[in-house]
């Protein structure tokens, strides 16, 4: 998994570029990036799967502000960011959310 910053000259917005490997999700259909930034809904956001199965979303987040997000893997499975920026308890305290901090 990756994640790419790219801040915006023009606009008080960052550029992030969220990747699931392949070798995270090998047989998934589909993967959705789910947070705050979309309200937690979970077909807000689908990424596109690449040629190398990987899968990939660019999103503009308001920057100044943190984000706790997840990947949902075929509407059942919920995998972490390995390289956010921190991580959070969920409110249900079974699991922890990634952050991400622009």
């Amino acid at each position: 998994m990756s994640i790419q910053k790219k801040y915006l000259k023009t606009k008080p917005v960052c550029k992030v570029t969220f990747r699931v490997a392949a070798d995270v999700a090998p047989n998934a259909k589909q993967v959705n990036l789910v947070g705050d930034f979309n309200n937690w809904d979970a077909s807000a956001t689908p990424m596109t799967r690449l040629k190398n199965g990987s899968f990939k979303v660019c999103v503009n987040l308001e920057i100044g502000r943190e984000y706790q997000f997840r990947y949902l893997v075929d509407e059942k499975e919920w995998e972490n960011d390995c390289e956010a920026d921190k991580f959070v308890a969920t409110p249900y305290g079974d699991s922890e959310n990634s952050v991400i901090v622009v």
